[in-house]
């Protein structure tokens, strides 16, 4: 894991931190970092449904007819 100096919103880094229940600096921006990417997942998912990555599974069932 890489060791980065950055600047961070005190403020912002503690709501992130009640928001996601994490006790540290680096656990809170680990874990908003996880969330960001998780969110992206996510949506790419909701737009490949929306652009009919999956068949019609609203209608009727049809039923090959099978006879013994």
């Amino acid at each position: 894991m890489a060791r980065t100096v950055v600047d961070i919103d005190d403020r912002q880094l503690a709501e992130a931190a009640a928001i996601l229940g994490t006790a540290s600096k680096v656990a809170t921006v680990n874990a908003a970092l996880a969330d960001v990417v998780k969110r992206h997942q996510r949506q790419e998912f909701f737009d490949w449904l929306e652009a009919g990555g999956l068949p019609d599974l609203t209608g009727p069932i049809e039923h090959d007819e099978v006879s013994a």
